[in-house]
């Protein structure tokens, strides 16, 4: 018997492919063997949704060799039950991880998973515990085993191993509102880097990096 087919089958939601490459990596090593699972209606424009989904294709198929199931494109449930919370981003992240994780398992109890993880758990941006209820809480309901894993300290090994492997990496999680809430942050980011740099040249401390908001 083969070592992939001795390992216990799993279910990967995968929000995209640079956030793929470390829990496929360590989910092997703890003896699963992830199916990735692409359902994520919130990443907009279209454009930017076929090209996040061709780079995980890619990397599935040519490197992981994993299995990719492609699932239901909930656009439209997500502009009614997700956009109205805006920019309310604790409220509207938590019904996103629904959606997206819901269908996920519907396509787990479907297919015969018993096991079912996410690739949300990498990236420091997420909010890591309400992820963590709506995956357990979504589990329970449909008989799965969650398999969450805290790889949030893997991150800069995903963001180093996918630039050598030459994969586009986005700049903000997918939605609109959160492709704003980015380009606030970097717009305040390059803001405080100039107070910082007067301020050392006039030989005063730096303002506090922490909730720090041009004047």
């Amino acid at each position: 018997m083969s070592e992939k087919s001795a390992a216990t089958p799993l279910l990967l939601h995968a929000c995209c492919g640079p956030c793929s490459l470390e829990p496929v990596k360590y989910l092997r090593r703890e003896g699963f063997e992830p199916t990735i699972c692409w359902t994520n209606p919130n990443i907009q424009p279209l454009a930017e949704h076929d090209r996040r989904l061709a780079v995980l294709r890619d990397w599935a198929s040519r490197v992981a060799h994993v299995d990719l199931i492609v699932a239901d494109d909930q656009r439209e449930l997500w502009e009614r039950t997700v956009a109205p919370a805006g920019l309310d981003r604790a409220r509207r992240c938590r019904l996103c991880y629904a959606l997206r994780l819901a269908e996920s398992c519907r396509v787990a109890r479907e297919r015969g998973f018993s096991h079912i993880s996410t690739t949300l758990a990498v990236s420091p941006y997420q909010l890591f515990d309400d992820c963590c209820d709506v995956l357990a809480s979504l589990a329970a309901r449909n008989g799965l085993t969650p398999v969450w894993r805290d790889f949030r300290p893997y991150y800069a090994e995903s963001v180093s191993d996918s630039r050598e492997l030459g994969m586009y990496r986005q700049n903000y999680c997918g939605c609109r509102f959160s492709a704003a809430e980015a380009a606030l942050e970097r717009h305040e980011a390059r803001d405080w880097r100039k107070a910082a740099k007067a301020a050392r040249r006039a030989g005063k401390e730096p303002p506090p990096r922490s909730g720090y908001l041009p004047g």
